[in-house]
């Protein structure tokens, strides 16, 4: 089963992800909702997570700055990076971010990237 780590500054949004995605059959195994948080997380965690969705705009410390860092520790590690600011794209895949989704969207296409980057 694909584990995977939600990050968005957004209570209802991080709900909203883990039910789908746990209906879908993923393992939410954390929630942040900052880029602090989602780094802090990702350290103490004895078991990566194969995915994590990343907001880009959040207090603290925003999603590309976490995805550096993140990927800084695991240069293999699969983000999924979502954001109403499309013009982000480039710097959030300079980051290391694996796919990009454009807000608003389906949920349908959160799935099609997650399945596109979910271990075999």
């Amino acid at each position: 089963m694909t584990s995977v780590l939600i990050v968005d500054d957004e209570l209802f949004i991080v709900e909203l992800y883990r039910d789908i995605l746990q209906l879908r059959g993923y393992k939410v195994v954390g929630m942040a909702f900052d880029g602090e948080e989602a780094i802090r997380k990702y350290t103490d965690s004895p078991d990566k997570p194969d995915i994590i969705i990343m907001d880009h705009r959040m207090p603290v410390m925003n999603g590309v700055d976490a995805t550096k860092e993140i990927v800084r520790m695991n240069p293999t590690q699969k983000v999924i990076f979502v954001s109403a600011d499309v013009l982000v794209e480039k710097e959030a895949r300079d980051a290391g971010a694996t796919e990009f989704l454009p807000k608003p969207f389906r949920m349908d296409d959160l799935i099609e990237k997650m399945d596109r980057v979910s271990p075999p």
